[in-house]
C-alpha cells in the first residue's frame, strides 16, 4: 500500500510503488492468504511506518490512548496526530513527516514562543507552532509551503502562512485522519 513516506516524490511517476506494486523477489507476485494475526500486524506496522515510530514509542502511545476515555483506536490516532512533527507536516512547513522530524530536531520551530527540539512533544488545544525567525527564509520551508498549497490542511489546525504560524483549534477526530487505517485491528492486536 502506498503510504506517501517520500513526500513530493510519491505524487510523481518516480514513486517506487507506481513502478512496481508487488513485493520484491522471485516470489513477490504470488498470492497468499493472510491470517487474522497477519492482518493485525500489518495494520500496526503500517501505522508505525506512517508516523515514523519505533515499537517502544508506539506501545507507549497505545498505553496513553488506552488510559483515555473513549474508543482506544480513535484516541491512539488523536494522540499521534497531536505530535509536534505531525502537526508541522500537516501545517505544511515540511514535505514529509521525516523531514518535519528533522526540522524540529534542528530547532526550527517555536511552540508558544519557546524553542522546542523534541519531535514527540504533544500539543494541546490553543498551542501555537511558529517557524523560528532565522529559519523563515530557509529554502526547504519556502518550498514546503508552496507544495502544501496542493495538499489540504485539516480543519483542526489554523494556519497563517504569511506569518509562518499555525494553531491547534481543537482536538482532531477520526474523520480528520484521512489515512487508510483500520485502527480497530491495532487495538485487537494489543488486546491479545
Amino acid at each position: 500500500m502506498k503510504l506517501f513516506l517520500k513526500g513530493e516524490r510519491c505524487l510523481t511517476d518516480k514513486c517506487a510503488f507506481e513502478r512496481r506494486s508487488y513485493p520484491p523477489g522471485q516470489h513477490g507476485q504470488r498470492r497468499t492468504k493472510v491470517s487474522d494475526f497477519g492482518l493485525q500486524l500489518r495494520e500496526k506496522q503500517k501505522l508505525k511506518r506512517i508516523y515514523g515510530l519505533l515499537e517502544r514509542q508506539f506501545r507507549r502511545y497505545f498505553g496513553i490512548a488506552d488510559r483515555k476515555r473513549g474508543a482506544t483506536g480513535h484516541m491512539l490516532l488523536q494522540t499521534l496526530e497531536l505530535r509536534l512533527d505531525t502537526a508541522v507536516y500537516r501545517l505544511g512547513f515540511a514535505d514529509s513527516r521525516k523531514e518535519a522530524r528533522q526540522m524540529v530536531t534542528h530547532s526550527h520551530f517555536f511552540v508558544n514562543g519557546k524553542p522546542v527540539n523534541v519531535s514527540n512533544t504533544l500539543l494541546r488545544v490553543g498551542d501555537e507552532v511558529s517557524v523560528r525567525p532565522k529559519s523563515q527564509k530557509a529554502v526547504s520551508i519556502m518550498r514546503s509551503i508552496e507544495n502544501a498549497k496542493k495538499r489540504e490542511t485539516p480543519d483542526w489546525l489554523d494556519i497563517n502562512p504569511a506569518e509562518f504560524k499555525g494553531r491547534v483549534k481543537y482536538l482532531p477526530e477520526r474523520n480528520h485522519v484521512t489515512l487508510p487505517i483500520e485502527e480497530n485491528l491495532v487495538v485487537e492486536l494489543y488486546s491479545r
